[in-house]
């Protein structure tokens, strides 16, 4: 059992695995995550019904791919500002725009 302890030292990573760390922030924002998820799964739909490329879709929401990348993965908290761009560069509603005020 020795040289199969030996092989799995020599080939663990150098630095520890963090899954814990994030499987406990998974956990600690759950709630927002859920949402970001949803936005991203409708964006993608939008964007493969048109034919559309991340490149093209950061130019229409004037920021990088990479940042369009990170919002697709549903992990990113987006902001209602980039909520509307998204809106309004997919033609998509994701937030409802009447709001009944007492």
């Amino acid at each position: 059992m020795s040289t199969i302890e030996e092989k799995l030292r020599r080939h663990a990573p150098a630095t520890p695995s963090r899954w814990r760390e994030k499987a406990e922030w998974r956990k600690q924002n759950k709630s927002w995550l859920r949402y970001s998820q949803l936005v991203a799964i409708r964006m993608l739909d939008q964007m493969d019904a048109e034919g559309l490329t991340q490149k093209a879709l950061a130019e229409r929401l004037g920021c990088s791919q990479q940042y369009v990348s990170k919002i697709l993965k549903g992990q990113e908290n987006l902001s209602i500002e980039t909520i509307c761009k998204i809106e309004e560069a997919l033609s998509l509603e994701l937030l409802p725009r009447e709001v009944e005020i007492a």
